[in-house]
C-alpha cells in the first residue's frame, strides 16, 4: 500500500470515528471546475488588484469599475458546474457524516451539488442587490451586458459577495465559529489558510481538541499543524476518501 493509500484510510477512519465532522474550502476546489484560484498563477489577482476593484470604497465611487470585475467573475461561475470535490462533499452530508461546510468562495458549486449546510463566508455573486432599495435579483434574471446594471428603481446592483472593506456576515461569522468549536475533525480544502478571520477556523477547532486533515496541491501554513495533510487535487483526494468510506461501511 502507498503513502497516499495510507493517508486516505486514515482520512477515512476518522470521518467514520468523528461525532462532528465540518469542512472549511476555499478557491482551490472550485479549480477543477475552471474557476482559477484568486492568488495562483493566472489568478483574477493577477488582472486586477483587489484593493482597486473589488473594495466597498472603488463601487461608491464608480461603481462601473467594479462591475468589470464582477461581470468577468458572474459569467466564468455561470459556466463552471460542480466537480468530484464538491459532489463527495454533497454525499457525505447526505450520509450524515458532514454536518457543515464553511467556504470562502462565492461561486454556489457546493449547493449546486446538493450540499445543503452551507455557510458563505463571504457571500456568493448568483445574487445581486440593489444599493437603493435592497430588492433581490438572481444574477440569471439580469443583464450584464451593459454595466453597472440597474435595479428597476434607477439604483445599482451589487453582487450579494462581501467586498474589501467589508466585515463578514455577522450571522455566517458567529456559525462557522460555532461549527468549529463543537466538531471533533475539520477538513480543510483548497484553501492557504491566510485570509482571517475564515483562517482562524481550524485552529478554533484544534484548540477544541479536533483533529485536522488538510487537502491541498502545496503545504500551506496550516500543514505543520494538520495531523493529516494529503498533497494533490482535492477532487481526486475527496472522491478516493469516499469510497473507503462507503467500502468500510458494507
Amino acid at each position: 500500500m502507498s503513502a497516499y493509500e495510507d493517508l486516505i484510510d486514515e482520512a477515512a477512519s476518522l470521518i467514520l470515528n468523528s461525532k462532528k465532522t465540518v469542512a472549511l474550502t476555499g478557491a482551490g476546489i472550485s479549480a477543477e471546475s475552471g474557476i482559477a484560484t484568486f492568488r495562483g498563477e493566472g489568478g483574477i489577482w493577477e488582472k486586477y488588484d483587489p484593493e482597486e476593484y473589488a473594495h466597498i470604497a472603488t463601487f461608491r465611487r464608480n461603481p462601473s469599475r467594479s462591475w468589470i470585475l464582477f461581470k468577468e467573475m458572474i459569467e466564468t461561475i455561470k459556466k463552471a458546474a460542480p466537480n468530484p470535490s464538491h459532489f463527495a462533499l454533497a454525499k457525505l452530508e447526505e450520509m450524515e457524516l458532514l454536518s457543515s461546510i464553511i467556504t470562502q468562495n462565492v461561486d454556489n458549486l457546493h449547493q449546486d451539488a446538493g450540499s445543503k449546510n452551507v455557510i458563505e463566508f463571504h457571500g456568493n455573486t448568483i445574487n445581486l442587490s440593489c444599493m437603493d432599495c435592497d430588492r433581490k435579483y438572481t444574477a440569471s434574471e439580469v443583464s450584464i451586458d451593459e454595466i453597472p446594471p440597474l435595479c428597476e428603481c434607477g439604483g445599482v446592483l451589487r453582487p450579494d459577495a462581501v467586498l474589501f472593506g467589508e466585515a463578514i456576515p455577522f450571522e455566517a461569522l458567529v456559525e462557522s465559529r460555532k461549527e468549529s468549536e463543537e466538531c471533533d475533525l475539520i477538513l480543510v480544502i483548497g484553501t492557504t489558510a491566510l485570509v482571517q478571520p475564515a483562517a482562524s477556523m481550524p485552529l478554533i477547532a484544534k484548540g477544541a481538541g479536533a483533529k485536522i486533515i488538510e487537502i491541498n496541491p502545496e503545504e500551506t501554513a496550516l500543514t505543520l499543524t494538520a495531523d493529516i495533510f494529503i498533497k494533490g487535487g482535492s477532487a481526486r483526494a475527496l472522491s478516493d476518501i469516499l469510497k473507503k468510506v462507503e467500502y468500510n461501511l458494507r
